[in-house]
């Protein structure tokens, strides 16, 4: 009986740290098993970038997206190419977008516009959305409950069981990667092993937020195996086990 395939459902493969490498970087992550990558913009210059590399790995699917720490290239004109680009290549997902209140410098009321109007784009277009939600999940949910979408991926998530709690009722699911894997990560790891395991799909956000055991070298996809043991030993479970049901509620939530 064969393994069940890993589902990485936020890496940046597209990121210039996979130049000099990327073809060993995607045969790495074959060897353990991840089978697929979601791939999410961040501006709309980097498509081209992102549908390069979709189209020269077949396991590689692209969101489309204008991440929010990028406000000072986006233009309203944008939005519209966005668009163009959902109806050219329909895309698992619309991201990454959404909210961070970590840096302080990033104007909140330009975040939230490109926020809200990239939320219509995904109500449009019946796509679910990946979310950045550094800091902001109350903003973030604030919106969702505004507009009625299919759904998503709250990524990278870091909130309160309260928070996690509401972004499940609206359909969402909850992404965990490297941060969960450092022992001081106390809250995280608690929410890790208490949440409903349909709650959860994996993630390594390559090149970034690297796991305890790569500390501050760069992440990659092929990570995402010792991710999945590390989940399943927090929660005492069978790490394929956590394999097989983090991979259906990916399909599940993002259509695949």
């Amino acid at each position: 009986m064969s393994k069940p395939h890993l589902i990485d459902t936020h890496c940046h493969l597209d990121a210039a740290e996979f130049a000099a490498d990327r073809d060993a970087v995607v045969q790495r992550a074959l060897d353990v098993g991840v089978a697929t990558q979601i791939v999410p913009a961040v501006t709309r210059a980097n498509f081209t970038e992102v549908e390069a590399v979709c189209r020269r790995y077949p396991g590689c699917l692209p969101a489309w997206g204008m991440h929010p720490m990028y406000i000072q290239v986006h233009r309203e004109a944008h939005l519209a190419d966005l668009r163009a680009q959902v109806e050219a290549w329909r895309p698992v997902a619309i991201g990454e977008i959404g909210l961070d209140l970590f840096v302080p410098e990033l104007d909140f009321a330009t975040q939230e516009h490109f926020y809200f109007e990239q939320l219509k784009i995904a109500r449009d277009a019946d796509l679910p959305v990946l979310l950045h939600c550094r800091r902001a999940n109350d903003q973030i949910l604030k919106q969702l409950r505004r507009i009625n979408i299919r759904g998503g991926i709250a990524h990278a998530f870091s909130g309160s069981r309260q928070q996690a709690d509401a972004y499940l009722k609206l359909g969402f699911k909850l992404g965990f990667g490297g941060a969960f894997t450092w022992t001081r990560a106390t809250n995280l790891r608690a929410l890790a092993r208490e949440l409903p395991l349909d709650a959860i799909v994996l993630e390594t956000d390559s090149p970034d937020i690297a796991p305890a055991w790569i500390g501050k070298e760069r992440n990659e996809p092929a990570e995402l195996a010792r991710i999945a043991e590390c989940l399943a030993e927090i929660r005492g479970i069978d790490t394929d086990d956590v394999i097989e049901q983090t991979g259906a509620n990916a399909r599940a939530v993002l259509g695949l």
